[in-house]
Parts: structure tokens; sequence; C-alpha cells
């Protein structure tokens, strides 16, 4: 269990290590072809030290790493700012705290998320007014200027779902994200539409769990798990906290998160059932 920082240290090494042993070479051997100390390929494979971009691209270079959406999403792990995709959330340094910026540049380069929604609708399936009623309302005391950028933020990630190979998005939605009145009666009715909107999109899944289905795994909170090209290894599930935001990597903990997705699309509503549950509350609103 990792914060942000920590965890793309971890599966940065993690990946490295499996690429140079793919090669067959050494850690001494790679060292050697880098010009390095053996005890510094260790630490960077052990997510015990950090890693500079161009120390990335030497060992990329020195494994024959040629998978340019390999190598892109590496170096965006080592923190680089130079990569192919532009980095726009660069410019809010001053408005979002670390581990959002992290979580953002690992959500710009993902495949696939899965998520479970037990409160309000995803972030990247919010209106601007919906947005806006949201950050409002979970950060207090927010100037007028840093609401504008911290909404601004929610709907620049939307771009995920409209790249030329767009996010995969499978969202369960508990039944209260849809009756819970964010913004008044207008704006929820707004948001009702762009969910079905959305949900007829082909990189988008939404499914509802009705009130009827009861307890459920899910009931303990919301959690989202990020799936990436290239490599499952690189897989991680977020959990957000009021202050900050936690990262599972062991294999253990995205089974079992995966599981739960997995049990409770069973007892989610079809997508098909689920978009005209959706308009029928929307029709209601």
């Amino acid at each position: 269990m990792q914060y942000g920082p920590a965890v793309r240290r971890r599966k940065l090494g993690a990946e490295l290590r499996a690429l140079r042993a793919r090669t067959g070479l050494t850690s001494g051997d790679a060292a050697r072809l880098v010009g390095w100390h053996q005890s510094k390929v260790s630490r960077i494979e052990t997510g015990a030290s950090g890693v500079k971009p161009a120390d990335v691209r030497l060992l990329l270079d020195a494994y024959g790493v040629v998978e340019t959406e390999l190598r892109e999403l590496l170096l965006i792990l080592a923190g680089s700012h130079d990569g192919g995709r532009d980095h726009w959330w660069h410019a809010y340094r001053g408005v979002l705290p670390p581990t959002y910026r992290d979580f953002i540049s690992l959500e710009s380069q993902a495949s696939a998320m899965r998520t479970l929604e037990t409160s309000v609708v995803p972030g990247l399936l919010q209106t601007p007014e919906y947005a806006r009623a949201v950050t409002r309302a979970a950060v207090e005391g927010l100037d007028e200027e840093r609401l504008d950028a911290l909404v601004e933020v929610r709907l620049a990630r939307q771009d995920v779902l409209r790249a030329h190979r767009p996010l995969e998005l499978t969202a369960v939605l508990d039944e209260a994200v849809l009756r819970r009145e964010v913004g008044g009666p207008e704006v929820m009715a707004r948001q009702l539409r762009r969910l079905v909107e959305a949900g007829r999109l082909p990189q988008v899944r939404l499914q509802v769990l009705p009130f009827r289905a009861g307890a459920h795994i899910g009931i303990t909170g919301p959690f989202v798990i990020l799936s990436f090209p290239s490599t499952s290894d690189l897989d991680v599930v977020v959990l957000d906290h009021m202050t900050s935001s936690l990262y599972l990597e062991r294999k253990e903990d995205l089974q079992a998160y995966s599981e739960a997705f997995n049990t409770l699309r069973t007892h989610a509503l079809s997508p098909e059932d689920s978009l005209d549950f959706i308009a029928g509350i929307g029709d209601d609103t």
C-alpha cells in the first residue's frame, strides 16, 4: 500500500527489471552497458530511489526497447515532462496537490478505467455546472479563482475519452449518485442527460446498482482501477480519501478489487437498462 510517488517508483523499477530480464542481462551487465555501478541499477529496480528520465532512456536503449507507448509510459512514471503527449496539468502545479497530479498523469496514460462511484458522478462524465457544485462542496473556503482552476482541470481530464485511442471507461454507479441533487434541479437534469449521452459512446459502459440490490461489496466506498497498455504489471487501484489518494499495487489487491468490481457488475442493471433507468430519473427531475 503506497502513496502516488512511491507506487510509481516501484512500478517503474519492476518494469525495468522485467525488461532487463527479457534481454538475459544481469543487473551487473546492465550497469556496465550504461556506465553505472551495479548498486544504482538495483536501487532503481527495487524503487528504493528515484530515477531521472534521462537514465530511464539509457536503460531502455540498452535493453533494446523500441515500443513507443511503453517508452512514453515509463518516462511519465519517471516524471518526464517532455514525452509525446501534452502534459497540460503542469500548468496547474500551484493549484493541484502532488497526489492529484500523479493521478492525472497515470489516467492520461491508462488504456482503461474501471470505477465504482457511490456518491457523485465520475469526474470524466461531469458537466461544468455539476463539477463546479461538487468542487465547491468538497473543498471549503475556495475563492472563485481557485474554484475556476479546479473545474478547468476536471473538464480537461475528460479529453482522455476523446483521444485518438480513447480511454475505455466502465463505471458502476450506485443509485444514490443519480438521486443526490447536486447544484439544483436544472443542473442535475442536465447531468443526467449527459450520462445518457456518454453511455451511448462505444468507449463508455455505465451500469447502475439500484437500491433494491441491497447491501453490496462496494458499500465501503468508491474505488478506481487503472489499466495500462503494454503491461498489466503497472495496473493500480486508487482509493480517494478526504486529504489524499491511496494507491494499491500488490497483485493480491488488484485481484481482490477486480473480482469485487466483477461482482458489482453482476448485481447491477445491464448497460441498456441502466441508460433507461437514468433517463427515467431525469424525466422525473
